[in-house]
């Protein structure tokens, strides 16, 4: 999953900077400590909860994002809407919701759990290593987006067609085609069969 500019640090409700911790967890999704961000990402990689959001317009068009090219992990590459991690005993779907306003400035007018998928994606570029048990969310997204430059490059709404085009001709993240399957039967749920998910 994406690490954002702000991997290191986040400010605290008093100002002052903190490291970032993830929640550390076993092949069932049982929390079993904390780590700091960057160190769970050195290889081999530390197994930490994460999160991956994928939402769509009214007529069924995934929402992508390319990460900003500020980003230590992954920089430039698309992906899906929004992906990231819970702090320690925060819950995946309030973290989903949170993060999508912060990257993007838009609210889900509906989300909904996927399911999870558990995975190991080494990033050749960065050398860092993506052990995540993923948490997944589908929703619908209405409003106007007000991405943040710090965070997200480019955003795209794309059919089924429009995907496969750009997915083999763009670099895309390591991890979103095993999100993306791995969420598809919720995703049809939610967008009906026409749209062709």
């Amino acid at each position: 999953m994406p690490i954002t500019p702000a991997t290191a640090t986040h400010r605290s409700p008093n100002g002052t900077a903190e490291a970032v911790m993830l929640e550390l967890v076993d092949e069932n999704g049982t929390t079993i400590g904390t780590a700091e961000k960057l160190a769970a990402h050195q290889p081999p990689g530390r197994l930490h909860r994460a999160f991956s959001v994928f939402l769509f317009d009214e007529r069924g068009r995934l929402l992508l994002q390319q990460r900003a090219l500020g980003k230590y992990h992954s920089p430039g590459v698309w992906s899906n809407t929004c992906c990231g991690h819970p702090y320690p005993g925060e819950a995946p779907f309030a973290a989903a919701a949170r993060r999508t306003y912060e990257e993007l400035g838009v609210s889900p007018s509906l989300l909904a759990e996927a399911g999870t998928v558990r995975y190991n994606h080494p990033d050749p570029d960065s050398g860092l290593v993506e052990q995540e048990y993923n948490h997944l969310f589908v929703g619908l997204v209405q409003s106007p987006l007000h991405p943040d430059p710090e965070e997200v490059g480019a955003t795209a709404f794309v059919t089924t067609e429009e995907l496969a085009q750009r997915h083999a001709e763009d670099r895309f993240s390591s991890w979103f085609m095993t999100v993306l399957d791995a969420a598809r039967p919720a995703i049809r749920e939610l967008t009906g069969p026409s749209a062709g998910w």
